[in-house]
């Protein structure tokens, strides 16, 4: 890495004031922007140098895992090695938790070996909440079971604003397993608070009237709602987090909700089709679909690594830290 791409060094958001990066939920439309913007600022001068940025060197960052992952963990690596941080990579299989050992207290020893932030996954909802609790250093949550994923929302929200330049009025349709997604109630959160329309839509089985209650439009016939949308994000049925079929059959799913030609033609010339994957061809959505002009899902994968640089660098790198967590945040 040359002393130039090292020299790097953008002015840090005065107004940030957040220690862990746990929902969405919780943070302000300001803290949703600077967040934005920041991933913007970071990826035009990674783009531009091709090196890596150095502003988290000397920097330990834990992947701490205790769900399968491969998207998501390897675009936190990706993302903390490009601001020149080092990486400890941990999972749940064959390690002391297999044995025994409690979840609090594997952090715990990840922690003591000098980490400045845990990158966290975890089946229970709260799970990085909890670490935040009774750990020292920052933790960032990369999804607990169905609650939140803050920076897969940040990720899609980013995606869909270089393409409209604002979020502020535009129609967003979350279409799939709205219960079990915690994509869909990152989104939803993030989406509301830069002044979206959001439609959840989908099975009645996997979409309760109850989402009514955060302010959101709950739809059960694609059709009819997308000549409205500006934006369609269709997510994965995770059948692994369910205990029985909400539907009678795959192919009955596919012909009621998957994204097709014919309902491209029934959509806004300018519709953007996303995808949080991983994809299901043929299900939530068909190959020509995923592959044509409309689909930006592989920006919104090139999209996570700029937004999880940005959440390491405002969590590690603010004035005053030290190279750890800033004091006075939340």
């Amino acid at each position: 890495m040359s002393e130039q791409a090292g020299a790097f060094c953008p002015p840090f958001p005065r107004n940030w004031r957040h220690r862990h990066l746990l929902d969405l939920e919780s943070l302000s439309a300001e803290d949703v922007t600077i967040l934005l913007d920041t991933a913007e600022r970071l990826s035009e001068e990674f783009r531009a140098t091709g090196r890596k940025l150095a502003l988290l060197s000397g920097q330990m960052i834990a992947n701490l895992f205790f769900e399968n992952s491969t998207r998501t963990r390897n675009s936190f690596s990706l993302a903390a090695k490009r601001l020149g941080a080092d990486t400890i990579e941990f999972s749940a299989s064959g390690s002391s938790v297999s044995k025994g050992e409690t979840f609090i207290d594997t952090a715990k020893t990840i922690e003591a070996m000098g980490v400045d932030a845990v990158v966290t996954r975890h089946a229970t909802p709260g799970t990085s909440h909890l670490l935040a609790r009774h750990l020292d250093c920052a933790v960032l949550n990369a999804g607990d079971g169905p609650h939140e994923h803050p920076t897969q929302g940040l990720l899609d929200i980013l995606t869909i604003r270089q393409h409209r330049g604002t979020i502020a009025g535009l129609t967003v349709a979350l279409v799939g397993d709205i219960a079990h997604s915690r994509t869909a109630r990152s989104n939803i959160w993030g989406l509301k608070k830069l002044g979206a329309h959001v439609i959840a839509c989908g099975p009645a089985t996997l979409v309760s009237r109850q989402w009514e209650k955060l302010g959101i439009e709950v739809a059960y016939n694609l059709d009819e709602i997308l000549p409205r949308c500006d934006v369609l994000n269709l997510l994965r049925i995770q059948f692994e987090r369910q205990s029985t079929r909400p539907f009678p059959s795959v192919r009955e799913y596919a012909l009621l909700y998957a994204m097709n030609a014919e309902r491209m033609r029934k959509s806004k010339s300018d519709i953007l089709i996303m995808a949080p994957g991983p994809i299901n061809r043929g299900v939530e959505i068909t190959p020509e679909v995923a592959d044509g002009p409309h689909s930006v899902i592989l920006q919104q994968v090139s999209n996570g690594i700029a937004v999880r640089m940005a959440a390491l660098w405002l969590l590690l790198g603010g004035p005053g830290s030290g190279g750890n967590v800033a004091g006075g945040r939340d």
